[in-house]
């Protein structure tokens, strides 16, 4: 009975201590804990607790560094560090700020391409899927543009614009989306300005051959056969082995028209263009 007693006494003790230890850890990361130590001792705490999967103390440590030595070596280094260390802790508002006021400080340093890639990610890492809100997508897109045409040589300009092609293509997801909706309920002048969006602003994502269809289906809902048979021209002439120029063939042939530029339309504009290779 005694010993079964000494047991639970010495866990009670180990996890006190346990207790203590990381009460006196987190209280390391606390608005004056580091005054009076060096930037190079701040940097190694914020470097330890970033090893150590504590992304939330790291960046307060980095911003010490900050406050403490604002005009030192240490600071620079330090600011970038904090931008990752917020956006490896999910916190994306102060990530971008961290990386923006880099960008504001140091903008001819090497790390500026890096920060400007955070910035960028704080943007891209919260898309969410195609029926929300695409205001973040744009940002993302806007931002990722930026690393690709400032930061061209930069180790960031490549995944850059794999990214950039996605959240493009995002973007032209939505529009799809909303078009369809128009077309589903007849809707159809309103259809055309979404899929007319795709065509002209989104033309290199993979949804341009079936915006392509959906325009010559609302068009020939609306009689207007000039502007249908045209997307159909300019859908043959793009993607002529697509499932969407077949099945936009059918609704045409169908009708006794032929997939033919036709008319002086803003789609004729688009084909002509297609002709002189200077479309896509």
């Amino acid at each position: 009975m005694q010993l079964s007693s000494n047991r639970f006494t010495l866990g009670a003790a180990v996890l006190v201590l346990g207790l203590l230890a990381g009460c006196g850890d987190r209280t390391a990361a606390l608005p004056g804990s580091v005054d009076g130590q060096t930037a190079m001792q701040i940097f190694q705490q914020g470097e330890q607790r970033l090893a150590a999967g504590n992304p939330e103390d790291a960046a307060f440590f980095f911003g010490e560094i900050e406050r403490l030595y604002p005009y030192s070596e240490w600071a620079e280094r330090a600011l970038i560090m904090q931008a990752y260390a917020y956006h490896m802790d999910s916190d994306y508002p102060n990530s971008r700020a961290s990386a923006q006021r880099f960008l504001d400080f140091y903008p001819a340093q090497p790390d500026a391409a890096y920060a400007q890639y955070l910035l960028a990610l704080s943007y891209y890492d919260q898309i969410d899927e195609v029926g929300r809100d695409q205001g973040l997508t744009f940002q993302a897109a806007q931002a990722l543009r930026t690393v690709i045409e400032q930061y061209p040589d930069s180790e960031y300009a490549s995944p850059a614009v794999l990214k950039f092609d996605l959240a493009f293509d995002h973007l032209a997801s939505k529009e799809m989306e909303v078009g369809r909706y128009y077309l589903k309920r007849r809707n159809y002048a309103s259809a055309v300005n979404r899929f007319r969006v795709v065509v002209e602003d989104f033309q290199t994502t993979t949804h341009t051959p079936e915006a392509l269809h959906r325009l010559v289906e609302s068009y020939l809902s609306l009689g207007l056969t000039n502007e249908a048979q045209t997307a159909g021209a300019i859908l043959g002439a793009n993607y002529p082995a697509t499932e969407w120029y077949q099945d936009s063939y059918a609704l045409l042939t169908g009708q006794g028209l032929e997939a033919r530029a036709q008319g002086d339309s803003w789609l004729a504009s688009i084909y002509r263009q297609v002709l002189k290779g200077e479309w896509l």
